[in-house]
């Protein structure tokens, strides 16, 4: 059996024993699909883990920056209160409306916001509600957006939280091309100047894990914002 093989048989065995489909899930999938949009979803062991880290943060305030279909902001926005938050910000207005239908569907469209626009523009508005006081900080940011940009992003990430907030970056591992650091690739670039960030911003404590499974060889890393 070969090792992708192997992956995806323990990624099945773990999903249908630990993070069993259920119908809003499944429906979020298949009308992403429908939609034409790419298969780029978290998996959902992921998921599964995006939602335990969020209530042992006992997380009520959430923003993601990168929605897609809205599959993994089900995940996360179901460890929330009833008086929760969660801001997901989605470059592309067709992705929006289709996560904007998989929320309503879930039962979640009363406590989650889908703002679109580039995240480079929605962020620093979020920041002027945090600065006036009509918004406190974010418990958990999940960055799953356009790599280039990530160290701008773990940038607002940190203006937006408070000591003991977490931050999640993920596909940190590029395939194993994150030690490439001659690369030209500005995917890998934007991902390892993230991590360099987070390695000597004084604020922040750090690791990153790899993953292999149903979506290939790749990888997050967790922060934690320090007092």
């Amino acid at each position: 059996m070969t090792e992708p093989q192997l992956w995806h048989d323990v990624d099945d065995y773990f999903t249908d024993l630990l993070a069993p489909p259920d119908a809003a899930l499944t429906e979020a999938l298949r009308d992403s699909d429908a939609a034409g949009l790419p298969h780029i979803n978290v998996a959902p062991t992921q998921g599964k883990l995006l939602h335990l880290l969020a209530v042992i943060q006992g997380a009520t305030r959430i923003l993601e920056i990168g929605t897609l279909g809205g599959y993994s902001t089900i995940w996360l926005a179901r460890a929330l209160p009833q008086d929760g938050r969660l801001i997901t910000l989605e470059y592309s207005e067709r992705h929006a409306e289709v996560a904007r239908r998989n929320l309503a569907r879930a039962g979640l469209d009363k406590i989650t916001e889908v703002r679109v626009g580039p995240a480079l523009e929605s962020l620093p508005k979020l920041a002027d509600e945090h600065d006036g006081k009509t918004a406190a900080p974010f418990d958990l940011v999940f960055i799953d957006a356009d790599k280039v940009n990530n160290p701008r992003y773990v940038e607002w990430a940190l203006k937006l939280t408070r000591p003991g907030s977490l931050i999640i970056l993920d596909n940190v591992v590029r395939g194993g091309a994150v030690t490439d650091a001659t690369t030209d690739d500005p995917n890998i670039r934007g991902t390892r100047e993230a991590l360099e960030l987070f390695a000597a911003h004084p604020k922040v404590t750090a690791t990153a894990i790899q993953t292999v499974g149903g979506k290939g060889y790749d990888g997050f890393a967790l922060a934690r914002v320090l007092p």
